[in-house]
């Protein structure tokens, strides 16, 4: 009789420059939504935190590719549906129990019936479908009801027969995605269905938000993130050459942040102008070079695996602290806004350590690995 062997699913090297980059661009979010006392040469990187969403669902569409796309036809969608569910949802349900007060906050200011949608759309992922609801509870999670719907979306995405299988068709598609994505910003700039006059990062209306908040705004730099993906296995770049992509994307990115952010319209720049700059940063930091082996160090790449607690309980964590003046009670208000961050880094790590992790490796082991006689043991693909 013939041995059947099952074989695990290729698990793809590490990428320790995109997993850095995440610290910088979740810190830069903290900062953006609470600035510190900062010197004015440093502020036009933290006033350009707005477009580091649409840099983290880049990342998102790429990872997923770079750890999928090629065996895209083996791909099981429940099993990849369980494995994003169990890293995403324990701590998005810490996110929410934290935040029980600004909850109670909502039951303040919202009609009984609205408020009654967002609690039960909340939970579900779905709050970001609503304009009004998108920031319920929990105000930076719109973005979770995004990425389950773009999650939901991948299974089926990564293996059409609509993809190119050339460099130059990947490169035309990646620019087609580019212009959709810049084209509902376009309409709504031409036509400003709301009325607003100078938009900046405080305007607000109901089509602005649904173009800042829903999800399906977001749908084209998913994929064009895919498509980058598909680009990077594609074609054979040296470490070398990524280290110049990093070198001058990164430029371009702080030269748009200096000239640019400051004078284009900003729902152009928040609909993902600066995509082309971020997707050759992306590919650049995927190489071995100095750049990505700073950003792959210890502390930077711990936080970095911790990026999306940080990101979820950083806003109404920071409010809680100052809503209870915590910093004047307990005597290190002189250190503020600082040590609120301190805080927050710590509190997201310890999250990462203690419930992200943990919670994701037993539902896992549940859920997507569970085999009544598992013939070898496999790792988790993290995208």
């Amino acid at each position: 009789m013939a041995e059947v062997t099952a074989v695990a699913p290729q698990k793809k090297p590490p990428l320790p420059g995109l997993t850095g980059i995440r610290t910088f661009l979740a810190i830069g979010i903290m900062f953006f939504h609470f600035t510190p006392p900062l010197p004015e040469f440093v502020k036009p990187v933290i006033n350009a935190g707005f477009t580091y969403i649409s840099f983290f669902l880049l990342i998102s569409g790429f990872v997923l590719a770079y750890n999928y796309a090629h065996r895209a036809d083996t791909l099981k969608p429940g099993k990849f549906y369980a494995a994003r569910l169990s890293r995403l949802y324990p701590v998005y349900l810490l996110s929410l129990l934290i935040s029980l007060e600004m909850l109670h906050a909502e039951w303040k200011i919202r009609p009984l019936s609205e408020f009654v949608r967002g609690a039960v759309l909340t939970p579900l992922l779905l709050q970001g479908w609503s304009p009004t609801l998108a920031t319920f509870w929990n105000t930076v999670a719109w973005t979770l009801a995004t990425e389950a719907m773009l999650y939901l979306a991948f299974p089926h995405i990564i293996r059409m027969k609509f993809w190119p299988r050339s460099t130059g068709k990947l490169l035309a598609l990646f620019g087609v995605f580019w212009l959709w994505e810049l084209l509902l910003p376009t309409i709504y700039t031409v036509l400003n269905p709301d009325g607003l006059y100078n938009i900046d990062r405080y305007s607000s209306g109901y089509w602005l938000r649904a173009l800042k908040y829903t999800p399906l705004p977001f749908v084209p730099i998913f994929l064009a993130g895919i498509t980058l993906g598909r680009l990077h296995a594609m074609v054979e770049l040296s470490d070398r050459v990524k280290l110049g992509l990093t070198l001058l994307s990164g430029g371009a990115a702080l030269a748009a942040f200096y000239l640019l952010v400051p004078r284009l319209p900003y729902v152009m720049l928040h609909g993902g102008m600066l995509t082309p700059v971020f997707a050759l940063l992306v590919w650049g930091l995927t190489g071995d070079h100095w750049v990505s082996r700073i950003l792959g160090w210890g502390p930077i790449a711990a936080f970095g695996r911790a990026s999306l607690c940080l990101y979820l309980l950083h806003f109404n964590t920071f409010l809680f602290i100052h809503d209870h003046h915590l910093p004047e009670r307990l005597g290190v208000a002189k250190y503020d806004p600082w040590i609120s961050y301190a805080f927050i880094l710590c509190f997201a790590y310890a999250a990462f350590k203690l419930v992200e992790h943990p919670a994701q490796k037993y539902l896992l082991s549940r859920w997507v690995y569970r085999e009544p006689k598992p013939p070898v043991e496999v790792g988790t693909p993290l995208g």
